[in-house]
């Protein structure tokens, strides 16, 4: 990272800055104007897409694991990252009340996602209060609780939208209509934003996000969930474009959000598992909210 919120003690010494310099422009060649390797995102996130498909048209019910793995790997790299950061939040119970927010919406629906969301956070405040033993008093303890209750609401109980989207009727179809609407709003995004972005939207929490950059995930996204909620649903075309501008905002906030995350603790990436993105949780930045929102509108409204 550069600027302000590279860490302090994470520069070089002077014989190697020749060779922090060499690499650094190697990897601007293959990165773009919005800060990506782009072939590298491009492959990953195809990659990607194809196996969702493929998940949601043939065995819809797997998309329960996938949601369930890609939260503990999400869970892990915020948890470590915060550790790195001097947040000692409790990764088990976090780890373990994630999982059972994610399973526990498939046989009792939005009830087992609240008790268990309820559930994990009374454990994660005793196991705070405990952690050191009866004989010493835990140190940060408000601190380290109130950034757990985050983590829990913020990753699994978002998530578990996501979940109960595809247990209902033709949920598969509308896990397919949310996703792409999504992505239809972070690439409309990235090409509106590379190709004319000029005036920045939030500098001081993400320079590289532009106005334009807004304008492109709006036309992408709006159109992108017209055409599936009229085609993939058989809804009615208003609904999709309803659903156009509240992912468009959503995703857009989840995106600033985790960006403000990581400029409080210093780093540019939650994890590396993803290359050209960043980690798993990097990716599901915009999709946690997005998937509550989405929910939410479908189920108010089909």
């Amino acid at each position: 990272m550069v600027g302000p919120d590279r860490p302090e003690g994470s520069g070089t010494p002077a014989a190697s800055s020749g060779a922090a310099a060499s690499s650094g422009a190697a990897a601007a060649k293959s990165a773009g104007k919005a800060g990506r390797n782009l072939p590298a995102a491009i492959g990953v996130g195809g990659s990607l897409g194809i196996g969702l498909i493929l998940v949601l048209v043939f065995v819809p019910l797997v998309w329960i694991g996938v949601v369930a793995v890609a939260l503990a790997v999400a869970t892990y790299e915020v948890s470590k990252r915060l550790r790195e950061g001097g947040v000692l939040v409790p990764r088990i119970p976090l780890l373990l009340g994630g999982q059972a927010m994610i399973w526990l919406g498939w046989p009792f629906g939005a009830v087992g996602v609240l008790s268990a969301a309820v559930g994990t956070v009374l454990i994660c405040m005793v196991w705070l209060l405990l952690r050191q033993g009866f004989d010493a008093a835990p140190k940060n303890y408000l601190e380290e609780l109130s950034v757990t209750v985050l983590v829990a609401c913020w990753l699994p109980l978002l998530a578990s939208f996501a979940v109960l989207m595809v247990l209902q009727d033709n949920g598969a179809g509308r896990i397919l209509v949310f996703v792409i609407g999504v992505v239809c709003s972070d690439v409309g995004g990235y090409i509106a934003g590379v190709l004319f972005g000029k005036h920045p939207m939030a500098p001081a929490i993400s320079p590289k996000k532009s106005w334009e950059g807004l304008a492109g995930s709006l036309i992408f996204c709006v159109i992108g969930c017209l055409l599936t909620v009229t085609l993939i649903l058989g809804a009615n075309s208003m609904i999709g474009v309803l659903l156009g501008v509240v992912l468009v905002v959503t995703g857009t906030l989840g995106d600033l959000i985790e960006s403000q995350v990581k400029r409080d603790l210093r780093i540019k990436d939650m994890g590396t598992l993803l290359p050209g993105h960043g980690g798993i949780m990097d990716r599901l930045d915009s999709l946690l909210p997005s998937a509550f929102v989405a929910w939410l509108v479908f189920t108010v409204l089909l």
